[in-house]
């Protein structure tokens, strides 16, 4: 059994990611195996996770991956631990527009059968924390507040105060936290910083945050909470690829190949930081062998190279190194051209256009990229309109958008999805090879796509 806590607030900037973080690199320092977790899409909050635990942060997404696998995926990540960490999205209540609960912190935590600590901004109130830690206690009897961690408390006689306040709330204090900016992390257009773009800071910031949870919070306290979960019936989930076998009318494991596989080139680097650590595993399953490759410093893709996968990230912060580094853009731009499987995301879909704010990128795409000052943001169903190494036509994928930047036009001859939820368009490139399309999406969902993809790189 895996004892595990999910960190929320009653709002986005309580400061959950400082406690979450905090927490895991503190129980790390205790000498315990700690597995971290995000609930959302969010790409760049698992990053600092990771740094804090050394072990790959993931996500828990119930809109992506349904809420059958979130205690699976749950239990695949936290494999050998001894505690995981849960940091929640939003608010407690907050999920996916117009759909309930769904994709909620609260909901996953239901599915988790996981104790709840609420992190709240005491900065402006006194004895109405309260009210409000009443009402989030009281709001759905099937999520269980297990604690409170008092969050930018100014002054001793404040905290007396909070705590005296919630003295008789029947939810205990776990802790208060000081004001303190050496444990802020800075942001941008789209979040925060991602680690892989200022590691020793970020290292000196997790330090921080550690020590700030150390000094305010009670580990026991927390950790006996986190211990009183009760053990899940669920199976861990397998990165086992499904090969559809029509003619046959069923669907059996793939067996791997005792050749060593395609090559299939993962782009990463600084920027290109998005990704789901179930895609490479899912990957590797299918029999590919997954080689890393930074578009920012690496002048050749990886040798024997037969497809490649191109993630999110922030081209839009490096288009002129991007650019600079013609060689790897020629060698991307041939392998595409060849009819090798290119598959793209968001940032991918971006590096492949002809331009990006006017410097020229692989120009795989008869298309030109900006940034904008609108934010397209939210979940999406979506069908694949043609098919492509990466999904057949009809295929059906959740996913998720989540830019600043605008492609002129929007979609090729042949788009890559057809979007049904929350409004009908047409989006993305399929052409030869080529998968590209601004929608994030978990494989974990549907991990034909990986097999799809693997074998089309065998050629």
């Amino acid at each position: 059994m895996v004892a595990r806590l999910v960190i929320a607030a009653p709002s986005s900037g309580a400061g959950k990611t400082t406690v979450a973080t905090g927490l895991m690199a503190a129980f790390t320092e205790r000498g315990l195996a700690v597995s971290p977790h995000k609930v959302g899409p969010d790409y760049i909050d698992p990053g600092y996770h990771a740094l804090a635990t050394g072990r790959p942060g993931r996500n828990l997404d119930a809109y992506l991956c349904g809420t059958d696998l979130i205690a699976p995926l749950f239990l695949h990540g936290a494999r050998g631990c001894e505690i995981a960490v849960v940091e929640g999205v939003m608010g407690l209540y907050d999920g996916a527009a117009d759909q309930g609960e769904l994709a909620s912190t609260a909901q996953v935590a239901k599915l988790l059968r996981a104790p709840v600590v609420l992190v709240v901004d005491a900065s402006s109130q006194s004895r109405s924390v309260a009210a409000l830690v009443h009402g989030f206690a009281s709001w759905d009897p099937e999520v269980r507040i297990g604690g409170v961690i008092l969050n930018k408390v100014a002054t001793d006689r404040h905290e007396h105060l909070l705590r005296e306040a919630l003295g008789g709330s029947g939810v205990p204090v776990l802790g208060a936290l000081r004001r303190e900016q050496r444990v802020g992390t800075p942001s941008r257009h789209l979040g925060l910083v991602p680690v892989a773009e200022r590691r020793a800071e970020a290292v000196d910031a997790v330090g921080a945050m550690a020590e700030q949870v150390r000094a305010g919070c009670d580990l026991d306290a927390l950790l006996a909470l986190a211990r009183s979960a009760p053990a899940l019936p669920e199976a861990p989930w397998v990165p086992r690829v499904v090969e559809r076998r029509h003619a046959a009318g069923d669907a059996r494991p793939t067996a791997p190949d005792r050749d060593p596989g395609p090559v299939v080139a993962v782009a990463g680097g600084a920027a290109f930081t998005f990704s789901y650590a179930e895609h490479v595993e899912l990957l590797r399953e299918a029999g590919a062998q997954v080689v890393p490759f930074d578009p920012l410093r690496d002048e050749k893709l990886p040798e024997g190279t037969g497809g490649i996968v191109i993630g999110g990230g922030f081209p839009e912060m490096y288009a002129p190194e991007l650019s600079a580094n013609e060689p790897l853009r020629k060698a991307v731009a041939e392998l595409a051209r060849s009819g090798a499987p290119v598959a793209a995301e968001c940032a991918g879909l971006l590096y492949l256009a002809r331009s990006l704010d006017g410097r020229p990128m692989c120009g795989v795409l008869d298309a030109d990229a900006r940034m904008s000052g609108r934010l397209t943001l939210g979940y999406r169903e979506a069908v694949a309109v043609g098919d492509s190494p990466l999904a057949a036509a009809g295929t059906r994928m959740r996913g998720h958008e989540f830019h600043r930047t605008v492609l002129e036009p929007g979609s090729g001859p042949t788009p890559a999805w057809g979007m049904v939820r929350p409004e009908r368009r047409v989006e993305g490139f399929v052409q030869r090879g080529v998968h590209a399309s601004y929608l994030h999406t978990h494989w974990a969902s549907r991990p034909e796509v990986a097999a799809r993809f693997v074998a089309a790189c065998r050629g």
